[in-house]
C-alpha cells in the first residue's frame, strides 16, 4: 500500500506541472489565469498567448497524463511484476486520475489549474490509442463546423464511455466507472462554459488566421 500511495503521488506531482502558467510566465512575461477566461488550460494560452504557445502546452498536457499513467508500467517492474492485464489497466487509471487532480489542483500553481482535458487525453491514450483517436474525431465533428472548443470538449468527453463499451468491448469495471465518471466531470468542469452557451457568449476559436495577442492580453 506504501508503494501505492507513493506512485499516487508521484502521479499527483507530474500533473500538477503547470504548463500553461510556466509557459506564460517563462516566454510571454503573462499569467494567463488573469486574462482571458482565467483558466490555466491550452484553450485560454491559445486564446491569449497564439497558436504556438498553445501548441505547445496542449502537448505538454497530455504528455502529463501518459506519463502518469505509464508509472503502471514502472510499478509492475520494480513492485509487483504479478500482476494480471487488468490489475495494470486498473493502475493506468489511478495514476492517470491522479495526474488529472494534479492539473485541476497544481500543487505548484497555488492550487489553480485548469480543466483537464488535455491530461485526460493523455491518460486515454495510454489506455486505447484507438478510443483516443475515435474521441478527438468526435471533437472535431464538433469544433470545426460550431468553433466551440468547449462544446466539443464536452461532446467528445461524454462519447468516450460509449466508444469504449460499444466499440472496444471495454467492459473492466474500472474503466467503466472511469470512463462514465470523467465523462460527468467534463461536463461539471464547464459549467460556466454551458451557461455562456445557453446566452450566446461562448468564445469561438479560429483554426485559421491570425490572432492579435496585445488585443487579447488588453
Amino acid at each position: 500500500m506504501t508503494y501505492i500511495l507513493l506512485f499516487c503521488l508521484l502521479g499527483y506531482l507530474i500533473g500538477s506541472v503547470p504548463s500553461a502558467v510556466w509557459v506564460g510566465k517563462t516566454f510571454f512575461g503573462v499569467d494567463v489565469r488573469e486574462h482571458g477566461s482565467g483558466n490555466a488550460g491550452a484553450t485560454n494560452v491559445f486564446r491569449v498567448l497564439g497558436k504556438t504557445a498553445g501548441s505547445t502546452v496542449l502537448l505538454l498536457d497530455v504528455i502529463k497524463g501518459l506519463f502518469a499513467a505509464r508509472l503502471s508500467y514502472l510499478y509492475v517492474n520494480t513492485v509487483d511484476a504479478s500482476l494480471t492485464y487488468t490489475e495494470i489497466l486498473d493502475f493506468k487509471i489511478i495514476f492517470g486520475v491522479m495526474a488529472i487532480v494534479g492539473h485541476l489542483f497544481p500543487v505548484f500553481a497555488n492550487f489553480r489549474g485548469g480543466k483537464g482535458v488535455a491530461t485526460l487525453f493523455g491518460v486515454i491514450i495510454t489506455l486505447n490509442p484507438g478510443l483516443a483517436l475515435w474521441a478527438v474525431l468526435v471533437f472535431l465533428l464538433v469544433f470545426v463546423p460550431t468553433g466551440y472548443v468547449s462544446l466539443g470538449s464536452m461532446i467528445a468527453g461524454i462519447s468516450i464511455p460509449v466508444l469504449a463499451m460499444r466499440v472496444f468491448s471495454m467492459y473492466q469495471t474500472g474503466t467503466v466507472i472511469f470512463t462514465v465518471t470523467l465523462a460527468v466531470l467534463v461536463v461539471l468542469t464547464h459549467k460556466k462554459n454551458i451557461q455562456r452557451l445557453i446566452a450566446g457568449t461562448e468564445n469561438r476559436m479560429k483554426i485559421f488566421g491570425k490572432g492579435d495577442r496585445k488585443n487579447k492580453l488588453a
